[in-house]
């Protein structure tokens, strides 16, 4: 049938008459490189598809977060054609865009060099230079059987269709499979093509900037029972300044790794013997470690929270009550066999605190009550995951749970999320947005309407607050939804940080009980609430954050004595005697390094204050103060100096 003449379609929220067989494209007016693609009735398109009578459409550009997803599938591309023209052999996998960058994966004879990197990037610079067409078509499951036959994992792909898992359904999608082909601009030959759902950047040539990161093994769809692939990671950016911002913020990350500050500044360390994700902490992470457990203690009973322990094992039924050991087991470690029983070490502290909760009769008077514990808690984590001190196996939680009446959830919920930023701001994080996180039908316990009336309270708690709330649809635990804190450290990455979750089932799988005002036995409301996390993890993020550079008042060492000649040493241990009274740790460097090794030794130690004295100093009754940035202040009063020190510490001022 001939197209009509004239249609009617919505663009930018205007109607408007455009010709029939017009593309997104030509009603877009895009030049294929600020407007790459577009939306036709909500679903994303390539600029070449034909608008239809009544179709709304709208751009996409390159620099929003889908035009980049669609910039990086369509580099994905171009690097797996060049890998192909440079390795024959080589067979195809997935290659989807990924947060920052895309990768590819490949079966291949051997893995890939730094060299094979430097080779296949610059082929890809040559097919973008060389502008060739992202070209769109359908086909039948056999005629890309037929066209893809020397592919096995495309094959595989098309047996998933429809119901593949997300990672592939990058590849594949829906119910209809399409193959894009690169075409020569000049000719229109086809260059290369593979099985894709798209959408596509118009040409090659419109992507402005990439660089291709490394390479490593990875298990074809994720499983080790399958072939290990290698996997190429890239990067690929709307401007040639976003990448190099990128870039510059990779290196800072990488300055700042936990996990290398770790080992430099002899905080932690992960020990061969204890196995993967067992971390030890040194008596400089001690310290720390130390502090912000004091501290956060200090808190907790300034905000009336009772102080609880439980043990690291538990026989298996108290899971199985708890719902864990059918929802959780792949995240906990094989059971133990003892006297007859099987025993699970402890993922969550949440049941063993019901049970205390259920340990005597309740009464309303003695709501909310809040439990609180530094409680170790062990989860199998994949080797693949395990990362420092952010992805443990065995770790600390500063975990609390608050049982409440229905009546009080709403005040505690907004009363514990004032507490937990409060409490992330004097740790010096003061960037955040919220996520709510609500139920995923498939993996979660109890009625729709105890999840409805547990998500909207937290989203009026959240609301309260007057941050960015982000939904995470179906990214709840299988007892309740919950908030996290997300918060954007010094230079910008986002960090999951506390939650809270309202859970309005284990206390009806626990039988747990309060007497109400009327006399009536009442189910609490059970708030589960981690501020840390773990402690592990949220000490790994404070090096990041800090770079090492603690501030003085949760540095190892806080002041470092300088002598500029051994006969000033015995000032200096007087001076650290009266500021160690004053609760302040300090070191006084009494080596036979000379005193400008020993100044570059605290500052590599990241150390806050560094006094220096010497003849005239002594004579003064001063110091000279030198601080970690290279400042110095000389001759400075001994009390004033000790008075500066102090009052950064107590007033945990960001020094």
């Amino acid at each position: 049938m001939p197209a009509a003449l004239e249609i009617r379609i919505t663009l930018a929220g205007a109607e408007r008459v455009v010709a029939g067989g017009t593309t997104a494209g030509e009603a877009l007016e895009a030049d294929g490189r600020a407007i790459v693609a577009a939306t036709i009735n909500g679903q994303p398109r390539d600029l070449a598809a034909e608008v239809a009578d009544g179709d709304v459409v709208e751009p996409i550009t390159i620099d929003s977060e889908e035009g980049r997803a669609i910039l990086r599938h369509s580099t994905a591309h171009v690097m797996a054609q060049a890998v192909q023209e440079i390795f024959p052999d080589a067979r195809l996998g997935i290659g989807p865009p990924v947060e920052n960058g895309f990768y590819y994966d490949f079966d291949v004879e051997h893995p890939f060099t730094p060299d094979d990197l430097k080779r296949i990037e610059k082929r890809m610079r040559e097919i973008v230079k060389q502008g060739q067409v992202f070209s769109r078509r359908a086909v039948s499951d056999e005629a890309a059987r037929d066209e893809l036959a020397a592919e096995p994992y495309k094959l595989e792909l098309i047996g998933l269709k429809g119901g593949a898992a997300d990672e592939e359904s990058v590849e594949v999608g829906g119910d209809q499979l399409t193959i894009y082909d690169n075409l020569d601009p000049k000719s229109g030959e086809l260059c290369w093509k593979d099985l894709c759902r798209g959408p596509h950047l118009p040409s090659t040539r419109a992507i402005p900037a990439f660089k291709l990161m490394r390479s490593g093994g990875a298990y074809w769809r994720g499983s080790e029972k399958n072939p290990q692939l290698q996997r190429i990671y890239g990067t690929a950016w709307e401007s040639r300044e976003k990448q190099d911002d990128y870039l510059h913020l990779l290196e800072e990350a990488e300055k700042r790794d936990h996990r290398k500050l770790g080992a430099e500044l002899d905080l932690f360390s992960f020990p061969t013997e204890l196995g993967s994700g067992l971390a030890v902490f040194h008596p400089k992470g001690g310290v720390v470690r130390r502090l912000m457990e004091d501290y956060s203690r200090r808190r907790h009973e300034e905000a009336g929270y009772s102080f609880v322990n439980t043990p690291h094992i538990t026989k298996e039924n108290l899971y199985q009550i708890s719902g864990h050991l059918d929802w959780y087991a792949d995240g906990m470690f094989p059971p133990m066999e003892l006297e007859g029983a099987r025993y699970y070490l402890k993922p969550m502290n949440c049941p063993m605190h019901n049970l205390i909760f259920r340990s005597r009769g309740r009464s309303y008077r003695e709501l909310p009550l809040r439990l609180f514990e530094f409680g170790s808690v062990y989860r199998y984590e994949k080797s693949g995951v395990v990362h420092g001190l952010t992805r443990v196996r065995g770790m600390t939680q500063d975990d609390a749970h608050i049982y409440c009446t229905r009546d009080q959830m709403q005040d505690e919920l907004k009363s514990l999320l004032r507490f937990v930023l409060g409490l992330l701001r004097d740790y010096g994080l003061d960037d955040f947005y919220l996520e709510l996180s609500t139920r995923n039908p498939e993996k979660s316990i109890g009625s729709d309407e105890v999840w409805e009336e547990a998500t909207e309270a937290l989203r009026v708690a959240a609301q309260a607050e007057n941050l960015d709330l982000v939904l995470d649809p179906a990214g709840a635990a299988f007892y309740g939804p919950k908030i996290s804190v997300q918060a954007r450290d010094a230079i910008g990455r986002t960090w999951q940080m506390s939650t809270i979750q309202v859970d309005l089932n284990l206390p009806e799988r626990f039988e747990l009980e309060f007497q109400g005002a009327d006399g009536s036995r009442q189910r609490p409301v059970m708030i589960h609430r981690a501020l840390f996390g773990s402690i592990e993890r949220f000490f790994g993020v404070l090096v990041e954050h800090y770079a090492g550079a603690f501030p003085p008042w949760l540095a190892p060492v806080q002041v470092i004595g300088i002598p500029i000649s051994d006969a000033h040493v015995p000032y200096l241990n007087d001076v650290a005697k009266r500021l160690r009274e004053r609760g302040i740790r300090v070191e006084v460097d009494s080596s036979a390094d000379r005193m400008q090794k020993k100044i570059r030794n605290a500052q590599k130690a990241k150390v806050p204050y560094m006094l220096l004295a010497g003849d005239e100093d002594i004579a003064a009754g001063a110091v000279s103060f030198r601080y970690r940035n290279g400042d110095q202040k000389n001759g400075i009063p001994l009390e004033e100096a000790i008075t500066e020190i102090t009052t950064a510490v107590e007033n945990r001022l960001q020094v």
